[in-house]
């Protein structure tokens, strides 16, 4: 038994920051995926047998026997597939030493949070059963892009496909969607894995990568949206690395320094947040209007810019893309905590290739990564044959 699950990744469109002070925010899926592979070992197969995980981009591999996770892992049997539950303490701290033998190397040794998941998840929803995972990404990591949501859900999402938790037409060919009922499931499982890794995330990013398209989010309440225009991005890595806590702390600390002040910014922020989200989901019915609509988005894109720029959030590594993407009249902004990270740039329907090549080619020669990405496409999806 094989399959394949693909999970996109999430920009914040607009609201960072100030969403954790009551404000609105948008975020939309990315056309840049976590791939997993998975094959289960026949009932034979399994008694003797390993769970291995194969990080192709990294090339580690790692493998795990059943006995040993049998004699650590005493909750390894299945458990209720349609009612995820959290990871125990003990069963953390035996899956982390599950992890520790590993050796993996120091450089990696960020990864370790995400094995722990994939061990979760793995024997939560297959119990003791010899497997092979092999996963694959094009989505650079910790850059605030929703790598590890991406793959907890594409994880997950391989798990279910094969187990009697969820309902899929294995005949179909090609990419398969999953039916509301069991996008949600996927996404209560895929929470799970990012507990394991993050602690106290807020599950934005896995909702996004599970359901795709665009969600609206305000003080705990997501709300699934979808767009009526066209809408491609440039993502630009800076490859400069951020501490979240410490910008959303900083953010905190310039609260209670100047209450007043910042009221106004997260207000301000909200009004864009919630206009930007109606521009994006209003009817467009022609290229005039969809010029006019990038036009708003362009504007709002650069105001939220400069209220982040207020917040302090900003960084030399951003404000350099800012500067190189003007030049060429691109509005940008920054996506995520700030302090490094990723850039977005609109990149308008009628914007010729030869532009955009150009922005590339300067971008690129500051040392930075780019990405060319639709947003809002489709969330979780699954693959039974052997070609995509």
């Amino acid at each position: 038994m094989e399959v394949r699950a693909r999970a996109p990744g999430k920009i914040i469109l607009s609201g960072e920051h100030a969403v954790v002070h009551g404000s609105t925010a948008v975020a939309a899926s990315v056309d840049l995926h976590t791939q997993v592979s998975l094959r289960i070992s026949t009932a034979s197969e399994s008694d003797d047998g390993l769970i291995k995980l194969h990080l192709k981009d990294m090339g580690l591999e790692f493998s795990w026997s059943i006995q040993r996770i049998k004699a650590v892992l005493p909750e390894s049997s299945r458990h209720n597939l349609s009612s995820p539950k959290s990871c125990s303490p003990e069963s953390a701290k035996a899956i982390t030493n599950l992890v520790e033998e590993q050796n993996i190397p120091e450089a990696k040794i960020g990864l370790a949070a995400g094995i722990s998941a994939f061990i979760w998840l793995y024997t939560s929803i297959h119990g003791c059963k010899a497997a092979t995972a092999v996963v694959t990404s094009n989505l650079p990591l910790g850059s605030g892009l929703g790598s590890s949501a991406s793959f907890c859900v594409s994880l997950s999402a391989a798990l279910l496909a094969l187990s009697d938790g969820v309902t899929m037409d294995m005949s179909q060919k090609g990419w398969l969607s999953f039916r509301e009922e069991d996008l949600e499931l996927v996404n209560k499982w895929a929470f799970e894995g990012e507990k394991i890794i993050h602690g106290k995330p807020s599950g934005i990013d896995n909702t996004v990568s599970t359901f795709g398209n665009m969600i609206s989010f305000k003080s705990g309440k997501l709300t699934l949206m979808k767009s009526s225009m066209p809408l491609k991005m440039l993502i630009t890595n800076t490859k400069v690395g951020r501490n979240t806590k410490a910008l959303v702390a900083g953010v905190s600390e310039r609260t209670l320094r100047h209450p007043d002040a910042m009221s106004a910014v997260f207000t301000a922020v909200d009004s864009i947040s919630k206009e930007l989200a109606s521009t994006i989901q209003s009817p467009a019915s022609d290229d005039l209007s969809i010029t006019e609509k990038e036009g708003k988005l362009e504007e709002l894109m650069e105001m939220n810019q400069g209220l982040l720029q207020c917040m302090g959030v900003s960084h030399a590594s951003i404000e350099t893309v800012l500067r190189t993407t003007l030049k060429y009249k691109l509005a940008s902004k920054l996506t995520g905590a700030g302090g490094g990270g990723c850039v977005l740039t609109l990149l308008p329907a009628l914007l010729a290739k030869t532009v955009i090549d150009k922005v590339i080619t300067e971008l690129e020669s500051c040392g930075f990564q780019c990405l060319l990405a639709e947003i809002g496409g489709k969330g979780a999806e699954v693959c039974y044959d052997s070609t995509s």
